[in-house]
C-alpha cells in the first residue's frame, strides 16, 4: 500500500474537462477507427455472408460487457479503470496479470491503428511516387522497410496529439468523430446503389464456411477489435465532468451506434463484391485477404464500380483512411498511457508512470514507452492482418474481470453508491463473463499460441518486480523463482509451437500447465498471508487461460481438420468451463485495502466530493 498512498491523490491532478458528448465521442472516435476499413473483407473472408451475423452477435457480447463496466466505472470513475479495478476485487496479483494483458492489447492496437494508415496508403503513395509501402503475399499486405519508417511517423503524430493535453484532445477528437460518423454512414449508402444480392446466395451459399467459422471471426478478423472502442468511456472516466452519468452514456450508448454502422457497411461491402476485380475466383472467400482489394477494400469497392460518383466519393474515404485510424491511434495511445498510469499507482510499475505533466495534465512518460513499444511490435507483425487477432485477443483477458469484479462489490460492500445499477445482474453478469471467455476461446488455437506465452510472461515479472516492492513475499526468493521460471517458460515456448514446435502438443501444454503450477505453488509458500490471499484469488484466470488453449487445440478452431470436439460440442464445452471460472473468480474475490480506500474517496480526494 505505500506505493499508493505515494499517490493517492494522483488522479485529482488529472483535468476533469471532459463532457458527457465528449466522452461518448471518445468511445465513439475509438470504436469506429481501422476496424471498418479492413473487417468488411477481413471477417468475410473467414466466414462469408454470414458474417453479418458475427457483427450482430458481437454487439449484443459488448453490450453485456459494457453494462457490467457501467456499474463500477460509475461507481468509482478511475482513469485507467478497467487495468485497475481487478487490484480493488481480488488483489494485486491479478490485477498485475490482467492490467499486462491489456498493456499488450493497448499497445499493439496503436501500432494496429498506423499499420492501418500505412497500408491504405500504399496504392496511391506508389501509384504518385514509385516507393513501394507494402508487398503482397497469400496471407495479406505486409508493410516493406519504407513502410516501417512510415508507420513510426503515424506513430509520432499519435504521440504528439496527445501530449497537447486532456482539454485539447477531448474537443480535437470530437470534431473528427463527427468526420468519422458521417464518412461510414455516405459509404454503405453508396455501395447500396450496386447491390448484387446474389452474392449471398450464390458462390457456396450464406454460410460457406460453416457457422464454426461465424464464431471464429468475431475473434480474428476485426469484428470484436472494432467494438473494443466502447471501454475508452471506462478508462477516460476519471476526466469526466459528471463520470456517474457520462460513463454510462459513453459505454453504452457508442455500441449501440457504432452497431448499426458496421452491420450496414458488411451487407453493403459483400453485396458490391466484384469478384473478377478481387482477382480471386468466386466463391473463394478465404482468398480474399491476399486479393487486390486487400490494402484498399471498401475503396476497391467503390472504383470497381465504374460509377463516376463512387468513384469521386472514393478519394473522402482515401482521406478518411487516415482519419479514422489516426483518431484512434491516438485514443488508444493515451489509454495505454493511463494503463501503465494505473499500473504505477498500485506499485506495478515504476513511480514515474504516474507522473502527471504540470502544464499537458497526461501522464507522458507512459505515452514515451507505449511509442517505443507500439512501434516494436512492427517487426513480427508488419501488417494489419497479421496482428488483429493477437490484439484483440489479449484485451479481451483483461474483461474477464467485468462481471466478477461487479459482484463482489456487491457482495464485500453492498451499500456504497451506486450511481447506475445494473438491473438482472445474477444474469447479466455471467453473460458478461461468458461473452469474454468465449470470444478469447473462438480466437482460435494459433492466436491463443501467442496470447498464453505472452500473457503469463506478466507471472515472473509479478516476482522480479511487483510482489517483492509491496511487501508480499522475500526479495531474494522471490527474484530467483521469477527468474527460473522466466528461463523455463522460454525455453518451453521455444521447443513448443511458437519455436521449433518439436514437443507433441500434448506433452508441450502438461510440461506448460506443470510450470505454471509448479511457480504458483512455490510463489505461494513463499509470500505472505496477504500474499496467499492474492495468490488464490487469481488461480481463477490462469486456469481458464490454459484450459481454453487446451480445449482450442482439439475443438473446431484447431489445426486437425476432423476436431476431437467438433462444432458445436468444443463451443459448449468452452462455455461450460467459463461457467464454473466465473463462480469461482466471484467466490475468490473479496474486500481489499485499496477498494476501501477508493470508496473512503483516500485514493482520489477530488473525485469523492464529487461524487
Amino acid at each position: 500500500m505505500a506505493e499508493l498512498h505515494d499517490f493517492q491523490d494522483s488522479d485529482s491532478k488529472l483535468r476533469r474537462d471532459l463532457s458527457a458528448q465528449q466522452l461518448l465521442f471518445i468511445s465513439i472516435g475509438s470504436i469506429i477507427g481501422s476496424g471498418w476499413l479492413f473487417a468488411v473483407l477481413s471477417a468475410g473472408a473467414v466466414a462469408g455472408p454470414a458474417v453479418i451475423v458475427a457483427w450482430v452477435i458481437t454487439a449484443i457480447l459488448i453490450s453485456v460487457l459494457a453494462l457490467n463496466y457501467a456499474e463500477t466505472g460509475s461507481m468509482i470513475p478511475r482513469s485507467g479503470g478497467i487495468a485497475r479495478y481487478p487490484y480493488l476485487t481480488h488483489g494485486n496479483y491479478l490485477g498485475f496479470l490482467l492490467s499486462w494483458s491489456m498493456l499488450l492489447g493497448g499497445v499493439t492496437t496503436v501500432a494496429i491503428e498506423a499499420l492501418a494508415v500505412v497500408q491504405y496508403a500504399a496504392g496511391y503513395v506508389t501509384t504518385w511516387t514509385g516507393v513501394e509501402l507494402t508487398s503482397q503475399g497469400d496471407d495479406g499486405s505486409t508493410l516493406t522497410g519504407t513502410g516501417r519508417v512510415v508507420a513510426v511517423v503515424v506513430m509520432l503524430l499519435f504521440f504528439c496529439v496527445n501530449v497537447f493535453g486532456i482539454r485539447f484532445f477531448g474537443k480535437f477528437n470530437q470534431w473528427v468523430s463527427w468526420w468519422k460518423l458521417i464518412i461510414p454512414v455516405l459509404t454503405f449508402l453508396l455501395l447500396f446503389t450496386v447491390f448484387d444480392s446474389s452474392n449471398f446466395t450464390g458462390h457456396g451459399g450464406f454460410a460457406p464456411q460453416g457457422w464454426g467459422a461465424v464464431f471464429n471471426a468475431i475473434a480474428v478478423s476485426g469484428i470484436v477489435f472494432a467494438f473494443q472502442g466502447f471501454r475508452e468511456g471506462v478508462n477516460f472516466g476519471g476526466e469526466a465532468r459528471n463520470p456517474q452519468r457520462d460513463i454510462f452514456i459513453a459505454t453504452v450508448g457508442s455500441v449501440a451506434i457504432c452497431a448499426v454502422i458496421f452491420v450496414l457497411l458488411q451487407v453493403a461491402f459483400i453485396g458490391a463484391l466484384d469478384w473478377g476485380s478481387t482477382g480471386v475466383a468466386p466463391g473463394d472467400w478465404s482468398g480474399l485477404e491476399g486479393s487486390r482489394w486487400a490494402d484498399q477494400p471498401l475503396y476497391s469497392a467503390l472504383e470497381s464500380t465504374g460509377i463516376a460518383l463512387l468513384g469521386a466519393f472514393g478519394v473522402f474515404l482515401l482521406i478518411d483512411a487516415a482519419i479514422s485510424p489516426a483518431g484512434t491511434g491516438w485514443i488508444y495511445l493515451g489509454d495505454t498511457a493511463r494503463t501503465l498510469y494505473g499500473m504505477a499507482l498500485h506499485g506495478s510499475m515504476p513511480k514515474a508512470f504516474a507522473r502527471v505533466g504540470e502544464r499537458t495534465r497526461v501522464p507522458w512518460l507512459g505515452m514515451v514507452a507505449c511509442l517505443v513499444a507500439g512501434c516494436a511490435f512492427f517487426l513480427p507483425f508488419p501488417g494489419w492482418y497479421k496482428l488483429i487477432g493477437y490484439t484483440s485477443s489479449t484485451a479481451v483477458i483483461t474483461y474477464l474481470a467485468a462481471a466478477p469484479q461487479l459482484q463482489v462489490m456487491r457482495r464485500v460492500v453492498p451499500d456504497a453508491p451506486r450511481p447506475f445499477f445494473l438491473r438482472a445482474s445474477k444474469l447479466l453478469s455471467p453473460l458478461g463473463f461468458l461473452a469474454a471467455s468465449m470470444i478469447l476461446y473462438w480466437s482460435g488455437y494459433e492466436v491463443l499460441q501467442g496470447v498464453v506465452a505472452t500473457v503469463l510472461v506478466a507471472l515472473p515479472i509479478y516476482a522480479l518486480y511487483q510482489g517483492p516492492r509491496q511487501g508480499r513475499m522475500p526479495m531474494t526468493a522471490a527474484t530467483w523463482l521469477g527468474a527460473v521460471f522466466a528461463v523455463l517458460w522460454i525455453a518451453t515456448q521455444v521447443i513448443g509451437p511458437l519455436g521449433t514446435d518439436s514437443l507433441p502438443f500434448l506433452a508441450f501444454w502438461f510440461l506448460s500447465a506443470a510450470e505454471v503450477l509448479g511457480f504458483t505453488g512455490l510463489l505461494w509458500l513463499i509470500s505472505t498471508p496477504e500474499g496467499r490471499r492474492e495468490i488464490r484469488a487469481s488461480n481463477w484466470a490462469v486456469a481458464l487461460t490454459m484450459v481454453l488453449y487446451l480445449v482450442s487445440y482439439y475443438g473446431a478452431y484447431g489445426p486437425a481438420a476432423a476436431p476431437l470436439l467438433p462444432f458445436p460440442w468444443d463451443s459448449a464445452v468452452a462455455a461450460a468451463l467459463g461457467l464454473v471460472a466465473y463462480y469461482w473468480a466471484v467466490g475468490s474475490g473479496y474486500s481489499t485495502q485499496e477498494l476501501r480506500a477508493s470508496l473512503s474517496g483516500a485514493d482520489d480526494p477530488e473525485g469523492a466530493r464529487n461524487g
